[in-house]
């Protein structure tokens, strides 16, 4: 666990870090008195918890949860101020507590007790990819939105390569066949790759998509997938493959008839 601690006073700073240091020996315990500087850090790692105080110069608690939330929706925000009528503000952006200053230690250890996403749920993965039926890729439970829809076809495709680097030619050869010229063919695959860049950074979503020179794949261990789950668990998985595998798009077909013959053995059984 990451826990952010953050107030321009020192002394306050100081309290309620060494009350978490006891409180959570295990856990990395990041402190400062700018909200800007803890934003920097948050922008570079994954932040659990964090303790903000609302009323800081440059960028107050309540800026800065808004950013964090941003960086990472289960964080768990945690306020700390002499203001109560900060209250109503913090519920807005779900906190997950509220402590009046000066923060004491049952105070914190309620509030690290009771946190609002409980450190099981950092087991659960951010995204899901669904290949039976039509392919759609989820991110917090919401569907993905690319600019392009050929970004999300190399989405497809790379999952469908169950994590093995795929090359630029191999993508172009999949997304477009034999068709049109292979310079703006070779164009139009680094727009969308900036795109898929640019979608996975808009998503706080780092090492989600492994990039090579000239090549792309899929960080398999990171995301949760219908088609891994069953080709790991069989009858077991709680994915049930119904003969329809990424609807969309021609290429899967190969890849579709793999998975009936798995399915017709599995019957078999």
């Amino acid at each position: 666990m990451t826990i952010l601690a953050v107030d321009n006073s020192v002394d306050a700073l100081k309290r309620v870090g060494e009350i978490v240091a006891s409180l959570r020996p295990d856990a990395e315990l990041l402190c400062y008195e700018s909200g800007l500087n803890a934003l920097a850090e948050a922008r570079s790692r994954e932040i659990d918890v964090a303790f903000l105080e609302t009323d800081m110069p440059e960028l107050n608690g309540l800026e800065l949860g808004k950013y964090l939330k941003d960086l990472n929706p289960r964080i768990n925000l945690i306020y700390l101020t002499h203001e109560p009528e900060y209250g109503y503000q913090a519920m807005a952006l779900h906190a997950s507590g509220y402590l009046i200053k000066p923060a004491t230690r049952s105070g914190i250890q309620d509030e690290l007790a009771d946190l609002r996403h409980p450190e099981t749920e950092k087991s659960r993965k951010r995204v899901f990819a669904q290949t039976f039926g039509n392919f759609e890729l989820f991110v917090d439970g919401k569907p993905v939105d690319f600019k392009y829809t050929r970004t999300k076809e190399i989405v497809a495709l790379l999952i469908n390569n169950r994590g093995a680097q795929t090359t630029n030619g191999e993508i172009i050869a999949a997304l477009w066949e034999d068709e049109g010229d292979p310079e703006k063919k070779a164009s139009y695959l680094s727009n969308l790759r900036q795109d898929l860049q640019n979608t996975m950074t808009r998503l706080n979503l780092p090492g989600i998509i492994v990039k090579q020179r000239g090549s792309l794949g899929i960080a398999a261990d990171k995301i949760e997938c219908d088609l891994y789950d069953w080709l790991a668990k069989k009858k077991e998985s709680k994915y049930n493959y119904m003969g329809d595998y990424m609807n969309q798009y021609s290429w899967a077909e190969y890849v579709h008839a793999e998975l009936d013959d798995i399915s017709y053995a599995m019957d078999e059984e």
